[in-house]
């Protein structure tokens, strides 16, 4: 398992799905637009995901206009 980078500023449904995301419910809303979790952090997101304890991740990528 590799890391994953979360971008919720490419996320087609920022501020409609995030009370229910793993990411807001953990950390909040991000400040930062990118967050990164290595093989154990994921491992450890699966866990709680998987019992129920937290909401799955909600991210839908979508690509960003360029300027």
């Amino acid at each position: 398992m590799s890391t994953i980078t979360i971008d919720c500023g490419t996320c087609a449904v920022r501020d409609i799905a995030c009370a229910d995301c793993i990411v807001s419910v953990l950390m909040g809303v991000p400040s930062e637009e990118e967050l990164s979790f290595d093989a154990a952090e994921q491992a450890a997101i699966g866990a709680l995901t998987s019992s129920g304890l937290v909401p799955p991740l909600r991210l839908v990528p979508q690509e960003r206009a360029c300027s």
